[in-house]
């Protein structure tokens, strides 16, 4: 399927320049020596594939992505990525939660021949516009049966300890493949913030100390199958279900420093939250003698998320009164169908068209009650006085988009590839309930993506593309605030529209000989339209009110540079160390005071470094991570207050042991300096522009040391 492809052989311990650099293939025995249980094992181990952040994560993301800001790459089934994409046998999971990243860890190292980094583009791709697609490619065995296993621990810092673990079932009988996975991992926290705060004359006002725990949970059903037909082509479905609910108590003091003696309020909050999504997706491709293909791809999800909030007031004698309830419920729901037929025109050419439906649904609902509100309690708001909530806070917005495309593929030369692309996507946004409205949208949104390798080892791109940005639904409809103790829900706006942009990139990448490591650097440059930040939307100078709109045009730019080396030049071949610096910056004109800033909650840049030894001769292996963002860009502007943010590095460790038998046992432990993020807000008497401070407020959350122990193996 991608014999297109040229391809550059890898012995076990050195890469080989022959070919035209377009894809380097790591066999099976290459990995031999570290002695990899699963693919995801395998992976890791190839410079450049290590290199994510604190946590882990699923690979990809447009530049600019970590920034915080609605600036994230198009939508869509077929939208570029220039970050990594991965196929397994040629072909991505037709699904968004249930991922391909994930699924390496339950696939056997023993059923993968090869390991492909492709860096050229081609028509025989399942995915098109990536930075580098990585494509495992699985042994053609008759018949092959393995079980995976994992089991862990986590401890927090107020002492809890939790078990999580996941067993899968991973096997081929004839044309059948199947990968049937369950797994439940705690998603457990505990922090504790505190807050202290000054008049706008600077006199001490108030301290608040509180404890978060989320008692999140993750249980998981998901199942892989993929039928190849003798003559009708090949099938893929992939499912998923899972129970995700995450409730949550806090509790709190708040020390009044204006009074003499100081008073005190002490509250607790009870806050269940039930949630759960599934997915169902599909890939069907059926190949024609002239060498022509068909592929149908669909996806359909729900997620199902009620949480509600309940705020308790405490007395001296140990008793508690209700005085807050709030609760917002939201179903959201994707359909997504993609067709298209591709067809070579040339000998070096090749065109694939077809169109995408994609329906999303946001169905939304919002209830307030307070204790000091006037009129009659009911039981919908927990007893308490029901308090009205903005008029669109029960609502169902729905999109139904169409996007016929047309991509084009053009090996020029043995060194030169050019993919061009021309999209028009219409679509049609209702939001009906307590708000009625309706808006039609078109946009064409060409791309052009020139690669070119200068030598086998040596490789540059050009891209220029343009990009419609995914909406978030919930800033269509009234909502919580969970960001803010003295607000209690968000207004939402129901004439948003889709924040668009022209990128333009130029990346590099060179692989060192030898396979020491590899080294990339990408520039990019972006102008935006309709720019999402929040906006003046008030009524009556009584009652000052923001939401998120559009705020007119602004750009964006930076740098991205990686390194992935092998330390043999200091007598540590086994030694992978991973080093990534981003830089950026964006422009946008602030509606309220009407000064050139960044682009709300922009991150400046970062730095990650991560490191992975080797030591084949004890089964062992140990690395390290840290994280640091550059401080001093993370702003929010509001109409009636200002944010700054700031965090401290993350620093993690790992060490890892695997015995005769092929178990593996491994112990992280991640933030173990604390790694606190604070925050400084500033508010204002009025509007922000009056510039009359009233109120200065820093708060930290410390989540403590995550250590967490597991054990996993295949059998």
């Amino acid at each position: 399927m991608l014999t297109a492809l040229c391809v550059i052989p890898m012995t076990s311990q050195a890469q080989d320049t022959i070919g035209d650099g377009s894809t380097v293939v790591y066999p099976a025995d290459y990995f031999t020596e570290w002695q990899p249980i699963t693919a995801q094992d395998m992976l890791i181990r190839i410079p450049g594939q290590d290199n994510r952040g604190p946590g882990g994560g699923s690979r990809g993301g447009s530049p600019g992505g970590f920034s915080g800001n609605p600036t994230r790459g198009g939508r869509g089934l077929g939208a570029g990525n220039t970050g990594t994409e991965i196929m397994i046998n040629g072909k991505r999971t037709a699904g968004k939660n249930n991922s391909t990243d994930q699924l390496l860890s339950r696939i056997a190292s023993s059923q993968v021949q090869e390991i492909q980094i492709i860096r050229g583009t081609s028509g025989d791709l399942d995915v098109r516009g990536s930075g580098q697609v990585i494509n495992v490619v699985l042994l053609d065995a008759l018949s092959s049966t393995s079980f995976s296993y994992g089991a862990t621990v986590n401890y927090a810092q107020d002492d809890t300890m939790l078990p999580g673990g996941n067993i899968a079932l991973n096997g081929q009988q004839g044309s059948l493949d199947y990968l049937l996975t369950l797994r439940s991992s705690p998603r457990y926290s505990n922090s504790l913030n505190n807050e202290s705060s000054v008049l706008g004359d600077f006199t001490p006002n108030d301290t608040v100390l509180e404890e978060v725990t989320r008692d999140g949970e993750n249980h998981e059903l998901s199942f892989n199958l993929g039928y190849a037909f003798a003559s009708l082509g090949t099938l893929q479905v992939n499912g998923l279900y899972a129970q995700r609910d995450a409730p949550t108590e806090i509790d709190r003091v708040t020390t009044n420093l204006l009074t003499d003696p100081v008073q005190y309020l002490v509250e607790r909050e009870d806050n269940p939250n039930t949630r759960d999504n599934w997915e169902l997706g599909f890939d069907y491709e059926y190949s024609f003698n002239n060498g022509a293909r068909f592929k149908l791809l669909g996806i359909a999800n729900q997620d199902n998320n009620d949480f509600t909030r309940q705020r308790f007031e405490r007395f001296p004698d140990n008793t508690d009164e209700l005085n807050l309830f709030l609760n917002l419920n939201a179903i959201t729901e994707e359909k997504i169908l993609r067709g298209s037929y591709t067809f070579d025109m040339f000998d070096s050419q090749n065109v694939e068209i077809g169109v995408e439906r994609a329906q999303t649904t946001l169905d939304s609902s919002l209830r307030l009650g307070s204790l000091t509100a006037e009129g009659t309690p009911s039981p919908e708001v927990g007893g308490l006085i029901p308090v009205p909530v903005p008029n669109n806070a029960n609502s169902v917005v729905e999109e139904i988009r169409y996007e016929p495309f047309a991509i084009h593929n053009w090996r020029i030369n043995s060194q030169l590839t050019l993919e061009s692309s021309l999209l028009y996507e219409t679509s049609e946004i209702t939001q009906s309930g307590s708000v009625t409205n309706k808006r039609d949208f078109d946009f064409i949104k060409p791309k052009v993506d020139l690669r070119y390798d200068i030598t086998p080892m040596l490789q540059v791109r050009g891209t220029i593309e343009r990009i419609v940005n995914q909406l978030s639904f919930s800033d269509f409809v009234a909502a919580n605030d969970d960001q803010d103790n003295d607000s209690n829900t968000l207004g939402g706006n129901a004439n948003l529209r889709q924040q668009t942009q022209w990128r333009y990139s130029f990346n590099g990448e060179y692989r060192l000989p030898n396979d020491v490591g590899v080294l990339s650097a990408l520039f990019w440059y972006a102008d935006h339209t309709d720019v999402i930040d929040w906006i003046d939307v008030t009524t009556s100078e009584d009652n000052l009110a923001s939401v998120n709109g559009n705020i007119g045009d602004g750009r964006e730019f930076g740098t991205n540079l990686n390194a992935s080396m092998r330390m043999g030049m200091i007598g540590l071949p086994d030694l992978l160390v991973n080093v990534a610096l981003d830089l950026q910056d964006s422009e946008v004109i602030d509606p309220f005071l009407g000064v050139e800033r960044r682009f709300r909650f922009f991150n400046r840049g970062q730095f990650r470094l991560t490191t992975r030894h080797d030591i084949p001769q004890w089964r062992f292996n140990w690395g390290i991570q840290y994280f640091d963002r550059i401080d001093g860009g993370m702003f929010m502007y509001d109409l009636q207050d200002f944010e700054f943010t700031v965090g401290e590095p993350f620093h993690g460790i790992f060490a890892e042991y695997r015995d005769r038998r092929g178990t593996t046992y491994r112990l992280d432990i991640g933030a173990f300096t604390d790694g606190a993020q604070c925050r400084e807000r500033w508010r204002y008497v009025g509007r922000l522009s009056d510039n009359i401070l009233e109120e200065l407020e820093y708060r930290c959350t410390h989540s403590g040391v995550r250590p967490s122990f597991s054990i996993t193996g295949t059998f």
